[in-house]
């Protein structure tokens, strides 16, 4: 989760994050290195007392400051059509998890199993522990098995809702009427945060989300408890 001073991105917690990190420090590097040239160029340029007297165009010059920015973006729009296809892509699931935003808060159904639904909303700050987190501890956290492709279907009762876990590099739109799917892979256990990332009304910041990352026997037990 994010925490203080911390305006960098969280620390991912599944594959896909990490690719988006890697491509935000490739990206930034670029932007870098652009902004250091074209810093020196016109700093150069201020304090430049000479004068090309026979200038009248510099053919070469518009040639390379066309060629070389296109070269650039190359650099990368590839990458980026690449973390395009694989955010896209679903692989076979392991767990199906349906979720639907609500004003305000939000409901799962484990669509794999009988029985398994549940509302989870947020803590209220007099009601929460000395330990939890204000404005984002749930009553009921999400419990998905660590190392396996979970697979998430998102929709809405009311309004445009958007289920968004950082750490997992997940958003998805809850629209009403219509099903978002999307998938990840969380390779670690721990807990992950998340808030709704859709303005959709007056308490549109007190819906927060919870995924609790447990080992699959450990997940497996606590299905079992909660279907029989």
């Amino acid at each position: 989760m994010s925490t203080w001073a911390n305006l960098g991105l969280q620390d991912s917690a599944s594959p896909l994050m990490e690719q988006l990190i890697f491509f935000h420090d490739h990206a930034l590097l670029i932007l870098v290195m652009i902004t250091v040239l074209v810093g020196y160029l016109m700093f150069m340029l201020f304090f430049n007392n000479y004068v090309n007297r026979f200038l009248l165009h510099g053919q070469l010059i518009e040639m390379i400051w066309t060629i070389l920015p296109a070269i650039i973006l190359l650099f990368i729009a590839l990458p980026s059509l690449r973390l395009l296809y694989l955010l896209d892509e679903i692989n076979e699931p392991s767990v199906t998890l349906k979720s639907i935003g609500h004003q305000w808060y939000w409901s799962y159904e484990y669509s794999d199993f009988n029985n398994i639904e549940f509302d989870s909303y947020m803590i209220p700050t007099n009601e929460l522990a000395t330990d939890g987190f204000r404005l984002l501890d749930v009553d009921n956290r999400v419990i998905l098995p660590m190392n396996s492709q979970i697979r998430i279907l998102v929709t809405a009762a009311d309004v445009i809702h958007s289920w968004t876990i950082p750490a997992l590099g997940v958003k998805v739109d809850g629209t009403p009427g219509r099903l978002n799917q999307t998938n990840f892979f969380i390779n670690r256990p721990g807990l992950f945060y998340g808030q709704c990332s859709e303005i959709c009304g007056a308490n549109h910041s007190f819906m927060p989300i919870v995924i609790e990352s447990v080992p699959v026997n450990h997940f497996i037990k606590w299905i079992s408890s909660n279907n029989s």
